[in-house]
């Protein structure tokens, strides 16, 4: 039989290799799946074999509806390696399809079904996993399936909510700016020569108008090149944490968005948290993953600077307040749900609220958009054409 050498990642996620004589590629990825190694490559006489990588795009949409069958399957008694194996044949999404199958290849060989989650990070996150894992701990994994089903389609219905108050404004703006270059691309260069062949004297705002023309015909590489370069620099600079952080400080101080964008973040905490504690996953870890899954990195600092404060043994409204992020009322009702008791309760009542006001923030910035881009609309293309129209009024008063 053929000798094979193989690499791949084990539970803890470390690289490993060895070699195997086996009698084909399928064998060697089975039989370390069994020891629990997650096999990426294989080579044979110095062919590489590529194996398919596992965990690609899947939407969360797709996530939810499979969490909440799964917990449905499980509450019905179905065995977990059955369910997995349904659950598996009937995605349509080929990434999904194909986690789901290496997942219940690692349940069939001993593995716990969080450890087998965890080898697919960008499918299931660290929420994801340590609430499985809470749930197999304490026997009531349909109950925190059912939990996380809930936790996934609010947050779909969040991001979906900051992604309409986006899409408006962002397109009338897009589609203005791609009417008004055409217009002093396009048009403005018909009137120039007009007006040069009657030789009218031209006001103003009709040179400013057709110098802006000339510019933009002449040097259309150049303005196009510079917006590229503008968008990809904003995007690198978020990228790195020193950017990101001024970004997310700057989103914070806008008049309307940061207040919107401090609600939505509060409404994710709270929910996170919630979700969290209410499946047994204990406050430190809980902190932890709600600090990754905030989505400011402002909020994030004072998410771990209060884990720091209550790892000293600190209650958790006390450094939370002292963050100057979260509101006051916030702040308050964490206090009275950790003195009751019932963290969990207040923190699902505060989402609740948030989210609440998430909507009608939404609501509220589409309503003050509205009238404002029709006044940006009308004052650059009205412009435009007056300032064309301005030496015809011109010459037409001399020939009367």
């Amino acid at each position: 039989m053929p000798t094979f050498e193989w690499k791949g990642t084990g539970r803890n996620g470390q690289v490993q290799s060895g070699v195997l004589v086996a009698d084909s590629k399928d064998t060697v990825v089975t039989m370390m799946r069994r020891q629990q190694v997650v096999v990426t490559a294989v080579k044979e006489k110095g062919k590489e074999i590529a194996v398919p990588k596992f965990g690609g795009k899947v939407p969360p949409q797709l996530v939810a509806i499979f969490t909440r069958q799964f917990s449905v399957m499980i509450d019905a008694g179905l065995p977990l390696v059955q369910c997995l194996e349904i659950l598996g044949g009937q995605q349509e999404n080929k990434a999904f399809k194909r986690a789901l199958i290496t997942i219940r290849g690692d349940v069939e060989a001993g593995s716990s079904l969080a450890d087998a989650m965890r080898k697919h990070p960008k499918i299931f996150n660290d929420l994801f996993t340590n609430m499985v894992a809470a749930g197999e701990a304490g026997g009531i994994l349909d109950t925190i399936l059912q939990r996380l089903a809930q936790y996934i389609e609010k947050a779909v219905k969040l991001n979906s909510q900051v992604k309409s108050a986006m899409i408006y404004p962002v397109g009338v703006i897009s589609i203005a700016a791609i009417v008004i270059a055409v217009i002093l691309w396009k048009v403005i260069p018909t009137f120039a020569a007009l007006f040069a062949g009657l030789g009218a004297e031209l006001p103003l705002p009709t040179r400013v108008v057709i110098s802006l023309s000339n510019f933009i015909a002449d040097f259309w590489w150049l303005i196009g090149g510079s917006i590229f370069a503008i968008i990809t620099g904003l995007k690198r600079w978020h990228a790195t944490p020193k950017g990101k952080r001024i970004i997310d400080a700057f989103m914070l101080k806008l008049p309307i968005v940061g207040d919107l964008v401090r609600k939505i973040a509060v409404a994710r905490f709270c929910r996170t948290l919630a979700t969290l504690t209410s499946s047994g996953v204990p406050i430190l870890d809980g902190l932890q993953i709600t600090a990754k899954t905030s989505g400011n990195s402002i909020v994030e600092d004072a998410i771990m600077a209060t884990r720091k404060s209550v790892e000293e043994g600190k209650t958790i409204s006390e450094p939370l307040g002292q963050t100057d992020v979260f509101p006051t009322m916030v702040v308050q009702m964490i206090a009275v749900g950790e003195q009751t008791g019932a963290l969990d309760t207040m923190l699902t009542k505060i989402a609740e609220f948030y989210e609440d006001e998430v909507d009608t923030a939404v609501a509220g910035l589409m309503k003050l958009l509205e009238p404002v881009l029709v006044a940006f609309l009308g004052v650059a293309i009205g412009g435009i054409v007056i300032a064309m129209y301005m030496p015809m009024f011109t010459l037409i008063g001399k020939m009367g």
